[in-house]
C-alpha cells in the first residue's frame, strides 16, 4: 500500500515535470528569434534544443534519474530568467499581437464614458 502510494507520487511528479518542460518548449518555439538577441539571451535554436531535450528526457526516464533533474533546472532557468526578459522586450504581449481584450474594432472600449 505504501509503495503504491509512493509510485503514484513519483508518477504525478514525473507528469508535472513533463508538462512544465513541454510548456516551456512550446513557449520558446512561439517567441520571435530576434527577441532573444534583443534580451541578450542565448539564441532561439539553443533554447529549443535544450528544452526539447528536457522534454524528451522526461518522457524516456523516470523522475529519480539524473537527466530529468538537469532538464528541470534548464526549464526553471528559462521560465524565471529568459521568458520574463522576452516578454519585456516584446512589450509583454508574448506571441500574440494586437491590443487588449477590451479593444473594439475602432479602438479601446471605455464602457460608454
Amino acid at each position: 500500500m505504501l509503495i503504491q502510494g509512493f509510485n503514484n507520487l513519483l508518477w504525478l511528479l514525473s507528469l508535472a515535470m513533463l508538462v512544465f518542460a513541454g510548456f516551456a518548449f512550446i513557449d520558446s518555439a512561439i517567441r520571435r528569434g530576434d527577441a532573444y538577441r534583443a534580451a541578450d539571451k542565448q539564441s532561439k535554436p539553443f533554447w529549443l534544443i535544450i528544452l526539447g531535450l528536457a522534454t524528451l528526457v522526461n518522457v524516456l526516464f523516470g523522475v529519480m534519474a539524473f537527466l530529468p533533474i538537469l532538464g528541470l533546472i534548464a526549464t526553471i532557468v528559462y521560465m524565471v530568467d529568459v521568458r520574463p526578459a522576452l516578454k519585456r522586450v516584446s512589450g509583454g504581449k508574448g506571441p500574440r499581437r494586437g491590443g487588449s481584450s477590451s479593444d473594439g474594432p475602432y479602438g479601446p472600449w471605455n464602457g460608454g464614458r
